[in-house]
């Protein structure tokens, strides 16, 4: 016979960059590990260096960073975090990036403009990525940018299972904040039951970012709990008025329900004067506590991205987590 059999077994190393280390700990201790010890500083002109303190040889790597502000400086972390596991000859590399980065620019509005969410996935290939997870994309679309597998996780059971204890389904509706997102307006009307479904007419000039004008609600609000859902919320300018738009077609109170808190400044102030009963997100970002307000919930994604991890390690289904349908 030629050749050497190995009889080692596989090896699970999770390691983390600087941008949100209070999740990271949160996925170690649901996994029951400890953070691959690492070395990370930035020099006096803003390059950054990274560097493991233990051998990474052969070993199953899942490089977590949340892409918070300042964006591009965690991604370029990232992204050397990926080059140094490759060249310390990881043996599989997963990338995940709870809240993708650029994933609002998915495709072109005009021309001469790029698609970065494509280049952001073509990055992290480059670098050494075989395989990346995140939490709700922007756009389903994005999965496809990456060359390799692909794990796309839902919230959508944590903030359901939250929402459920603060309604009641006989009495509430759930809107989306657009047409766009009628889809999983859909799904969270059929996890709460068969609820009734309602969405928001607005405009939105591609011109001017971070801009919408919310100017109708089709559908039947009127004396019932209205469940605003969306992906993420940064300045809080579409959710604000989405939440007036609401009220003045008689909803008697409104709940919104978002996987990702950017809550980009004024998003508090914004959210906090809406009229909004509760603003429910989880902790894919972190949330500085100027960020905060009274009415906001941040649920933990720890218990799931742990679960995915573990699935992907073991060669078991990430599907499985979501009864089949994700």
């Amino acid at each position: 016979m030629t050749g050497i059999i190995a009889h080692g077994e596989k090896r699970l190393v999770l390691v983390s960059g600087r941008a949100h280390p209070q999740l990271a700990t949160d996925v170690a201790r649901e996994l029951d590990i400890e953070l691959l010890p690492t070395t990370a500083y930035d020099f006096a002109n803003g390059e950054i260096y990274v560097r493991f303190a233990e051998s990474v040889r052969g070993t199953d790597v899942f490089v977590l960073q949340s892409h918070t502000t300042p964006i591009n400086e965690w991604l370029m972390e990232q992204l050397l975090m990926i080059d140094a596991l490759k060249r310390g000859s990881a043996k599989r590399i997963t990338v995940v990036a709870p809240f993708f980065p650029y994933a609002r620019q998915d495709k072109k509005h005009k021309g001469r403009e790029p698609i970065s969410a494509r280049l952001v996935a073509d990055m992290f290939k480059t670098a050494g990525a075989d395989r990346l997870l995140s939490v709700d994309m922007h756009a389903a679309q994005t999965m496809g940018f990456f060359d390799g597998p692909v794990d796309h996780l839902w919230a959508m059971p944590i903030l359901t299972d939250y929402v459920r204890t603060r309604i009641d389904p006989s009495q509430a509706a759930v809107v989306s904040p657009d047409a766009g997102r009628i889809r999983v307006a859909e799904q969270w009307a059929a996890k709460l039951g068969g609820v009734p479904l309602a969405f928001v007419h607005k405009t939105r000039d591609i011109s001017r970012p971070n801009q919408a004008v919310a100017n109708r609600v089709v559908g039947d609000v009127e004396g019932r709990t209205a469940i605003l859902v969306d992906d993420l919320i940064d300045t809080g300018g579409t959710i604000a008025e989405a939440v007036k738009v609401v009220l003045a077609a008689g909803a008697s109170d409104v709940m919104v329900a978002a996987t990702h808190g950017v809550l980009s400044d004024p998003a508090a102030k914004r959210l906090t004067e809406s009229g909004a009963r509760e603003v429910v997100v989880t902790d894919t970002l972190p949330i500085a506590p100027e960020k905060r307000f009274p009415q906001l919930t941040v649920l933990p994604s720890a218990p799931l991205l742990a679960r995915a991890i573990r699935e992907i390690f073991d060669d078991g289904s990430v599907t499985s987590l979501f009864d089949g349908v994700a």
